[in-house]
């Protein structure tokens, strides 16, 4: 048995991207930041450290959860897996890229946070907890936090 599953917890680095195939259906891109800081034994001074994590959706009730509440800024709590991919560019250069891929029924995307969105995805704004099931186990759930976004 093997398993293939990224949990991540971090803020959008920019305001998601939505395209169309050619068949109609839509897939959103965006890229997740998270950070870690701690204190350097030898300086004392604070460190920190900052990774990106590039991350396609095709689970089309989650792209449309995205559409809606997703921007720059906002912290996700998203499960999913890794997967890899190869592609050419204009220069003729291969390149090759990791990215957290949503889709099927092994995704979750939850909105942690609900400031500058008018309350949660259902109407409500109290800081109880949300869900808007979709098909696919597409949870969204949002939280009050008063925690300041770094972007």
């Amino acid at each position: 048995m093997s398993i293939n599953k990224v949990i991540l917890v971090g803020n959008v680095g920019q305001d998601p991207e939505i395209r169309t195939t050619q068949d109609g259906r839509e897939i959103a891109n965006f890229s997740i930041a998270t950070s870690e800081s701690w204190k350097d034994k030898n300086t004392g001074e604070r460190k920190d450290k900052t990774e990106w994590h590039r991350c396609v959706v095709f689970s089309q009730g989650l792209v449309n959860i995205i559409k809606n509440y997703v921007k720059k800024g906002t912290k996700l709590y998203i499960e999913g897996s890794l997967q890899s991919r190869k592609w050419t560019d204009n220069q003729g250069t291969e390149k090759t890229t990791t990215e957290i891929v949503l889709q099927n029924y092994n995704s979750t995307l939850q909105i942690l946070d609900s400031r500058e969105r008018g309350g949660s995805s259902d109407g409500h704004s109290n800081s109880n907890s949300h869900h808007k099931k979709s098909s696919s186990r597409e949870d969204i759930s949002v939280e009050e936090n008063d925690d300041e976004v770094p972007f």
